[in-house]
C-alpha cells in the first residue's frame, strides 16, 4: 500500500517534467508546453523508502508518454544522468526525483507486474486517523507467466531499445530484460509476458511494458 500525504509540492511533478521531458530521445509534443496528466499509478517499494510513481502525460497535443518516477529523501549514488529535479513536498521535505528507469528500486517491482501480474499499490490517505483509499485512476493488467520474478541484480545502466516506435527503455534485472514502453498504443501483449493499462477514455488496452 502507498500512504500519501495530503501536501503541497513545489514545484509540481508536472512543473517538473516541462523542461525535462523535451530532453529524452522518446519525447514527442511540444517543447515548453503544458504538462497534463492521464493517469498514473504506483509500485510498493518493499523497504517503505522510495516512492515508485509511473506518470502517463501529454505535452500541449502530443501523444501519450510514459514516465516512471522515484521518488527519494537523498540522492541515489551514480544516477546524476536520470535526475529529473528536486521538489519541496510540505511534508516530507525535499525530495530528489529521478527516471526511474535507472533506479534500482524499479526493475524487480515492475518484473513483478509484467511476470506475475502484482498489481499496482493500493493507495490511501490518513484522515483523523482513519485509511481512506484513493481509487485507481487506471487498471493494470500483467501476465501469469509462471515465471520466477527475478529480485537482482538490477542493471545500473538502462539503455534505448532502438529505433522501435514506441521508444522503449530497457531494464535489466537477473537475467530479464524489461522494455518500457515511452509512447504506449493498443498493441499484442507478447507472450513472455507484458503489462497493459486502460483508463476512462482508454478502454482498449495499451501496452506499457514488456519481456524481451
Amino acid at each position: 500500500m502507498a500512504l500519501l500525504h495530503r501536501a503541497e509540492l513545489r514545484p509540481s511533478k508536472l512543473e517538473l517534467l516541462v523542461p525535462w521531458l523535451p530532453g529524452r530521445s522518446w519525447f514527442a509534443g511540444e517543447a515548453g508546453a503544458e504538462v497534463t496528466r492521464v493517469a498514473a499509478y504506483r509500485f510498493d517499494d518493499p523497504a517503505g523508502e522510495v516512492g515508485v510513481e509511473t506518470l502517463l502525460v501529454r505535452a500541449g497535443d502530443g501523444p501519450v508518454l510514459q514516465v516512471p518516477l522515484t521518488y527519494r529523501g537523498a540522492p541515489l549514488a551514480g544516477a546524476d544522468d536520470f535526475f529529473v529535479g528536486l521538489v519541496e513536498h510540505s511534508v516530507l521535505g525535499r525530495r530528489w526525483v529521478y527516471d526511474a528507469c535507472g533506479d534500482p528500486v524499479y526493475p524487480p517491482l515492475l518484473a513483478a507486474a509484467v511476470l506475475a501480474d502484482a498489481g499496482q499499490a493500493e493507495e490511501y490517505f490518513e484522515v483523523d486517523g482513519k485509511r481512506e483509499v484513493r481509487p485507481a485512476s487506471m487498471t493494470l493488467t500483467g501476465s501469469r507467466t509462471g515465471r520466477p520474478v527475478p529480485t537482482g541484480p538490477v542493471s545500473a545502466d538502462p539503455v534505448l531499445a532502438g529505433p522501435a516506435a514506441d521508444g522503449a527503455t530497457v531494464v535489466r534485472v537477473g537475467d530479464v530484460e524489461l522494455a518500457v514502453v515511452r509512447r504506449p498504443v493498443p498493441a499484442d501483449v507478447p507472450a513472455a509476458g507484458g503489462l497493459a493499462g486502460t483508463w476512462p477514455g482508454q478502454d482498449e488496452p495499451v501496452l506499457l511494458a514488456y519481456a524481451r
